[in-house]
């Protein structure tokens, strides 16, 4: 429902996402329930409402009281019309607004400050289990962080898994996200650390990848959470939790907080962490994740001004021929993806494939949004098994950058991952892969560099236009068109990658840091083709119902008359 505006008795009311179709419903205060208006309209380049000659949406439900006007209506998912947006299960961005008067005959009234705007997957609902309000939990979050006046900081803190002296599932985990820090604290990750350490490790939180953090901070090498602004909690399916209280599960973690501070602001202190709650009645299965996608480096780049450019991460056959192979011949299976990019990700694509076929995508978001970035339930588990391949898709645009786009940790650099939720739990936390950088530096003429390797970036050494520069200041230099973005582009999707096959405690399978190449794609997956119907008929065909509410304040309440 891109741009679905509503307007409502006594709230005029704008509900929409960023483009297309749009509502308008207005009841008037009158004892004949059938005097109503419901239109649908589009809006154009200039966000001039305009009426749909073909009315896609239906009133399902319509009430008002004193504080609150509520609605229910629905459309089709797909309508044939050309005014309005598939509903799919990518990122919906909805725009709602109000008046407190009906419309006029002169068309919708101004709003005002009276708007606002919000990112959802409608068809990804978040699957809330009851819970008793009895279940224990407990909380990990920081203490007075002085959030630098810098625009990215990683920051670390060790914490210890309250003692179990047995087996817990964890059933849902929960943001705390301090008040008025919402846009300030990106995305949360969870990581399991060696099981050798001891309380000393708990004094005191540091910058994370720092040359002087502590030692222990790199034991913690497995993700077994991730949260991303934007996102809720998240609830585990009823058949399986996130296993704490044995000696193969986490004892102690290291929690990671990406505060993104673009405005340099000083004096932040910040509380946020999480919330996991446990329950003592076993569930049939422990959960894993997988970090799978490209290996975040510098080795990872996109040219600036292009209006679209493609990196691959792969989780190869060979690493997952091996670490299947020995723990899970019968394969894992996967409940639930977060697809993961930064400022620049426009499109993510979570691609499986077995036996050079392409399967249905295991998770998409083709309208990627930077600040809304949650975990996906899948409608249904989907099963790797070994051999199979995992690609993950990053779509970017640099079309307002003048310098190339690196792989890094600051939110201006890029990342292109995905984090598999999955059970049975196995000894496999990293499945991901690093480009060769050298036939991409071969693509700006880049002849030769200084050997043996002893600084970082490396320095070239021929021909004469990049000598002694580094390899990113080499990139840099070079001329890049719209056209050299797109061969660069497409050399790179052809390139042998280096194989990331990680296990936990910092162990390898035996594939890490071996050169493979990326599937050859017998058989593309092809999409069923969409079936869409027009307003005239909703026999058997897929459609939503939205519920939408808007509250009255009411102080307000005294100038706008009766309510229905």
């Amino acid at each position: 429902i891109h741009n679905t505006p509503v307007v409502i008795n006594q709230a005029s009311v704008l509900l929409g996402t960023a483009g297309i179709s749009a509502l308008t419903y207005r009841q008037r205060v009158v004892k004949d329930p059938t005097f109503s208006f419901r239109q649908d309209y589009f809006t154009d380049e200039n966000r001039v409402l305009k009426k749909d000659p073909q009315q896609d949406y239906h009133l399902e439900y319509a009430m008002e009281n004193g504080t609150h006007t509520i609605l229910a209506f629905s459309r089709e998912l797909h309508t044939c019309d050309t005014n309005d947006k598939s509903i799919t299960e990518s990122t919906v961005r909805v725009i709602w607004a109000y008046h407190h008067k009906d419309m006029g005959e002169a068309g919708q009234n101004y709003h005002g400050s009276n708007r606002g705007t919000k990112s959802l997957r409608l068809l990804n609902p978040e699957k809330e289990e009851v819970l008793s309000a009895s279940l224990p939990y407990f909380d990990l979050t920081n203490k007075d962080v002085p959030v630098p006046d810098k625009d990215t900081t990683y920051w670390c803190q060790m914490f210890k898994i309250p003692v179990q002296h047995e087996k817990h599932h964890v059933t849902k985990v929960e943001p705390l996200i301090q008040k008025g820090h919402e846009n300030l604290v990106h995305h949360i990750l969870l990581y399991q650390c060696s099981s050798n350490l001891n309380d000393s490790v708990l004094d005191y939180g540091h910058e994370c990848y720092h040359p002087n953090m502590p030692d222990s901070f790199l034991t913690c090498e497995t993700v077994i959470f991730a949260w991303a602004i934007g996102g809720e909690g998240f609830t585990y399916p009823p058949h399986v939790g996130l296993s704490i209280g044995t000696a193969a599960d986490p004892q102690f973690v290291l929690m990671e907080v990406h505060y993104d501070n673009p405005s340099y602001t000083e004096g932040l202190i910040d509380n946020s962490g999480l919330r996991l709650i446990y329950t003592p009645v076993i569930r049939k299965y422990d959960a894993g994740v997988i970090e799978a996608g490209l290996w975040v480096s510098l080795f990872h780049n996109i040219p600036p001004d292009m209006p679209e450019f493609v990196s691959e991460g792969h989780c190869t056959l060979e690493c997952l021929e091996e670490a299947l192979g020995a723990e899970r011949p019968a394969g894992i299976h996967v409940f639930a993806v977060l697809l993961h990019a930064h400022l620049a990700g426009r499109a993510i694509r979570m691609r499986h494939f077995r036996n050079g076929q392409e399967q249905k995508l295991l998770a998409y978001d083709d309208e990627f949004d930077f600040n809304f970035q949650e975990f996906q339930y899948l409608k249904e588990e989907r099963t790797i098994l070994p051999g199979d391949n995992l690609i993950t898709e990053c779509h970017y645009s640099t079309v307002d950058r003048t310098h190339m786009t690196w792989g890094g940790l600051s939110t201006r650099n890029e990342m292109c991952l995905s984090y598999l939720l999955y059970y049975p739990r196995i000894n496999l936390t990293r499945c991901a892969s690093i480009p060769d950088i050298m036939e991409q530096l071969q693509f700006i003429g880049v002849k030769e560099i200084y050997r043996p390797v002893r600084t970082w970036p490396f320095i070239i050494k021929s021909p004469k236009q990049y000598k002694n520069l580094s390899f990113m200041d080499a990139m840099n230099k070079f001329k890049w068109s719209r056209s050299e973005g797109l061969s660069y582009n497409e050399l790179v999707l052809k390139l042998p990658v280096n194989v990331r096959c990680s296990k936990t405690d910092n162990a390898e399978w035996s594939i890490q840091g071996m050169t493979a190449l990326p599937p050859e794609i017998e058989r593309p997956y092809k999409a069923e083709p969409v079936i869409c119907s027009s307003s005239s008929c909703l026999c058997g065909s897929l459609f939503l119902t939205l519920l939408f509410v808007v509250h009255v304040p009411a102080s307000t309440v005294g100038n706008i008359g009766p309510f229905v």
